[in-house]
């Protein structure tokens, strides 16, 4: 890979495409983990004294111009903490003003530009929206991995108007190396953990990790649509009727590939979405009607530590319950401390989508993570075996 650590930018003015998505409450940065992976890429280039020209999407704006509630300006503000420098943040959808502040950039000093989605050919991969950003610099970085699974103007389009000189960040070159890692030379035996809601989001996911993995552990509101697609039933619980065929032909493809398959034997269950239903453990193939799968039991979260025991490489992709309720994040905790065991004993774990890296967040468990995914959709679609826009325009 061609990253940054391969040159020395002194003197250029250096274009770097970022992923500060990040989530915001009244105005403030909730969480600003996507800002803080992105420093070690500024701090090189300013280390090397070039001026940097930081871009980013922030939401789904209409693409009509400058919307207050979309404004990177709080992003800014916490770049300069961040940097201990001033950010120059021009503030406005891409005007004069814009490109007089990019032209007075000098070496060492660090600019903000406003929400790329504030102009609707961003997500269209519009030629001339990438021409115009391009023509703000003379060197283009892409540490975006959370967009790379994206073929916009400023994640791939523009990569074509720097042929000699386009690099990857460090967090994107780590982030690919991580999955290759992961996908090619994982040491066995190799685990895949799938949770979240839907089978449907999974497909092509399972489907990639059948000739790689030795284990599967199915959970979350997915495994429900597994369960009755092998004739159990799961009451109310979160079913994809249209995929009952798509899981049972999953199952059959693990099993003629020789993989153990674990799926839920035992469900706490609730008699509504509600942290404080009423709530009771049954088995997961004879959930009473009226009643809803919200978490793995006991006897489940016991069968997947025995197989994460004897595990030298994990991937753990969506949560095993509805972690976001207490009464029900049990088996999500239980098997993401199992999982940081496993680093522990010098084994290799990954974790990656947004629901899975949340629950990581909000329980606590990041320091046993060997790799934790910034990207989720694009992390996703890596499994998957697709290629990637924002990768494949580096090269």
């Amino acid at each position: 890979m061609k990253t940054i650590e391969q040159a020395d930018f002194k003197g250029k003015k250096v274009l770097v495409r970022c992923d500060f998505n990040v989530p915001l409450k009244n105005g403030t940065i909730t969480d600003d983990t996507r800002i803080r992976e992105c420093m070690p890429t500024i701090r090189k280039l300013l280390s090397d004294g070039a001026a940097v020209i930081l871009m980013s999407h922030l939401g789904r704006p209409a693409g009509t111009g400058y919307e207050a509630e979309y404004s990177l300006s709080p992003v800014a503000k916490h770049l300069e903490k961040l940097l201990e420098l001033p950010v120059v943040f021009p503030g406005d959808a891409f005007t004069e003003a814009t490109e007089n502040a990019a032209k007075a950039l000098q070496p060492g000093q660090v600019m903000l530009l406003e929400n790329l989605r504030f102009i609707k050919g961003e997500t269209k991969g519009d030629e001339n929206f990438a021409r115009y950003l391009a023509s703000l610099g003379d060197t283009y970085v892409n540490d975006a991995f959370g967009a790379a699974h994206r073929s916009h103007s400023s994640t791939a389009v523009i990569a074509s108007f720097f042929p000699q000189s386009k690099y990857f960040g460090l967090l994107m070159a780590h982030e690919i190396e991580n999955l290759e890692k992961l996908l090619h030379h994982a040491e066995h035996p190799f685990t895949a953990v799938i949770g979240g809601a839907k089978v449907s989001s999974k497909i092509d996911v399972l489907k990639n990790l059948a000739d790689k993995v030795d284990n599967l552990i199915i959970g979350g509101g997915m495994a429900y649509t597994f369960v009755k697609a092998t004739g159990g039933s799961v009451g109310n619980s979160l079913v994809e009727d249209d995929k009952l065929d798509t899981a049972r032909e999953i199952l059959e493809e693990f099993k003629k590939k020789g993989v153990r398959l674990l799926l839920p034997s035992d469900t706490v269950c609730a008699d509504r979405f509600d942290n404080d239903a009423q709530r009771k453990t049954v088995p997961t193939d004879a959930i009473p009607d009226g009643w809803m799968g919200m978490d793995i039991g006991k006897d489940s979260i016991a069968a997947c530590q025995e197989v994460l025991n004897e595990s030298r490489s994990v991937l753990w992709n969506g949560p095993l319950g509805v972690f976001e309720m207490e009464n029900f994040s049990n088996g999500t905790l239980q098997i993401g401390r199992c999982i940081g065991k496993v680093t522990e004993r010098g084994g290799y774990t990954a974790v990656g989508g947004g629901d899975s890296v949340a629950a990581v967040n909000r329980l606590g468990l990041t320091q046993g993570i060997s790799y934790i995914s910034t990207g989720g959709g694009a992390m996703l679609e890596y499994l998957e075996g697709k290629k990637l826009p924002g990768v494949e325009a580096i090269g």
